[in-house]
């Protein structure tokens, strides 16, 4: 990936040192290192952005179930695993 852009940014004088004495012991540019750490903060962002929307549609879906009585009520599927967790059991 080409490099197009320059990220100049404050911190403490201490977390410099500590950072580019790590980078050095990986043996590791701390360039290298400080984009991995962008990369992930960037996917994990994305994959709980997108968790939550998955969520959300999920939420809505059982709103819109419970709106046109197509839902059970807890104490219905209780009974159901209920039931389901005694023929497991009969079988053993």
């Amino acid at each position: 990936m080409p490099k197009a852009a320059v990220f100049t940014m404050k911190l403490e004088a201490e977390l410099r040192d500590a950072f580019m004495a790590e980078a050095e012991a990986s043996h590791r540019p701390a360039s290298q290192v400080v984009r991995e750490l962008m990369r992930d903060f960037v996917r994990r962002q994305r994959e709980e952005r997108e968790h939550a929307a998955f969520l959300e549609r999920k939420v809505a879906v059982a709103r819109a179930s419970v709106r046109e009585d197509r839902g059970r009520s807890h104490e219905e599927v209780e009974a159901e695993f209920a039931a389901r967790r005694a023929r497991i059991a009969d079988r053993t």
